[in-house]
């Protein structure tokens, strides 16, 4: 027989606040139920059941294909739902995502004229999605105590955290309703793990404009800039966090609670992450993916259920064209897909488009940090479609089957992760972009050797660094409002963001 914490029926609201406060009420109970529970489970006791509390819901009920535009929302490409039904999503963490929810909510009043429901959803938490950032209690008991844990609570199912809805494969059952959000609870609370895990920073740090790249010489720069910013007392940035938790406040800014839990790791995480913080969370957050469309696969599968605003990846290319130079910059403007990571989640005959609001930002920074305008900006910058592949060693193929397809395509440049990254943000509705820098050409003899990628690399980082640095800055300034495209949103979709 189950083990339950005290039932909270369903509540209806009209003030998207109220409702808030309503999911956190649920999910809070929840959490006490589950973490008092595994602290008697941990002393040796006998509980009276198997063990269960559940995420909260919110849910709405439409009956009209009408909405309520009002004139601050009608250019918004997000916040209704696609037309008359019953609409919901489980919810977790409302702590951490309390701006983003009332969003939602205020947006789904305003649309819609419903009211929202909150209560208990049938979706168990797991019970390792209950603990706190640092406790881990469950690492005190003994093989046979621990092997037990899986009669007693709910551990993380896979079945209940697919990306069915992302990928358009979703069908209701008769009588279930139909999705609100992208992502359910369970999905959510995995990736937000899974993030701790590959970045060795905690969710809450991750700021809503993402840089992706491939080297380390960036990220050294990121930290550079990152400290200097932190000694300035008028910085818009108000910290800056680096792996393990490890935060620098702005000069003049006093420590907080939890900032002494910070410790530099003894060696780095797979994909470390870095964030200048803003206190409005629209700081710029850098992780170093390392090398392959795998790993850029991974991370912005969890970066996702963040719900930023854009990402960009910033990284080094190799260079198609004989007209190109070391250090010439590339704007893609179209993919090729040959990194397979995405193929069964989104087949290749779906196109991934351009997105004129980052097309624009990036174009503008590289003119903001070069000092060139127009069209002398070609001379460095050249426009194009960007080939990605899984083959480190495409070169070295003897049939010269990756060259002609390159050729055909109309590729200027190469690499391995920027295909992943942009069909990732169009799969999960991510705003996205790339900006490359060639490093060598391998058509035209132009291979890098050690000496010289050296110098290269050190030349130009800092430059690339600034120029996503003020993308991003100019994404943020432009407002979110126009930057989540149409583009990015099919003709049966999610409300959320």
């Amino acid at each position: 027989m189950p083990y339950l914490p005290s039932y909270i029926a369903p509540l209806r609201y009209k003030d998207p606040a109220a409702a808030l406060a309503q999911a956190r009420l649920i999910y809070e109970h929840s959490l006490a139920h589950l973490r008092d529970a595994m602290r008697r489970f941990v002393a040796g006791e006998t509980l009276p059941g198997h063990v269960r509390a559940c995420y909260p819901f919110v849910r709405v009920q439409t009956h009209t294909v009408a909405r309520c535009n009002s004139a601050g929302n009608a250019g918004l490409a997000f916040g209704f739902v696609a037309g008359p039904g019953r609409f919901e999503t489980t919810l977790t963490r409302p702590d951490l995502f309390a701006g983003y929810y009332l969003a939602q909510f205020q947006l789904l009043l305003d649309n819609h004229n419903a009211e929202l429901e909150v209560g208990t959803s049938t979706q168990p938490i797991p019970v390792h999605f209950s603990f706190a950032e640092n406790d881990h209690i469950e690492g005190s008991l003994d093989p046979a105590r621990r092997q037990l844990m899986r009669d007693v609570f709910d551990l993380p199912d896979l079945a209940a955290m697919d990306d069915g809805i992302a990928n358009g494969t979703h069908e209701p059952a008769p009588g279930e309703p139909q999705p609100l959000s992208l992502f359910t609870a369970p999905r959510v609370d995995y990736s937000l793990h899974r993030l701790r895990h590959y970045t060795g920073t905690a969710p809450e740090h991750f700021q809503n404009f993402v840089l992706f790249t491939n080297y380390q010489f960036y990220i050294d720069e990121f930290v550079r800039l990152g400290h200097e910013a932190m000694s300035d007392p008028q910085s818009d940035y108000i910290a800056f966090v680096e792996p393990g938790n490890l935060i620098t406040r702005r000069a003049g800014t006093p420590a907080e609670e939890g900032d002494d839990l910070g410790k530099a790791p003894p060696r780095l995480p797979q994909m470390p992450g870095y964030h200048l913080v803003r206190a409005d969370g629209c700081g710029i957050s850098m992780v170093n993916i390392g090398v392959g469309p795998a790993n850029a696969k991974t991370i912005t599968d969890h970066i996702a259920v963040l719900r930023p605003h854009a990402w960009i990846m910033l990284g080094h290319c190799a260079g198609l064209r004989t007209s190109q130079q070391l250090g010439d910059y590339v704007l893609a403007h179209g993919y090729v897909r040959e990194d397979h990571v995405l193929d069964e989640e989104l087949p290749l005959w779906v196109p991934i488009p351009a997105l004129a609001e980052i097309q624009l930002a990036l174009q503008q920074a590289v003119s903001d940090v070069t000092q060139i305008e127009g069209a002398e900006l070609k001379r460095i910058m050249r426009t194009g479609t960007v080939a990605s592949t899984d083959n480190r060693n495409w070169e070295l193929l003897p049939d010269n089957g990756p060259q002609r397809r390159f050729s055909q395509s109309r590729a200027v440049a190469l690499d391995m992760e920027s295909a992943t990254i942009a069909a990732n943000g169009f799969r999960f509705r991510v705003p996205y972009g790339t900006l490359l820098c060639v490093s060598d050409k391998p058509l035209h003899g132009e291979i890098k050797l050690p000496g010289m990628a050296n110098h290269f690399y050190r030349e130009r980082v800092d430059q690339h660094l600034r120029i996503g640095i003020r993308a991003m800055e100019l994404l943020r300034e432009q407002g979110i409002g126009q930057l989540h495209s149409r583009k990015l949103r099919s003709f049966a979709e999610v409300a959320f963001q």
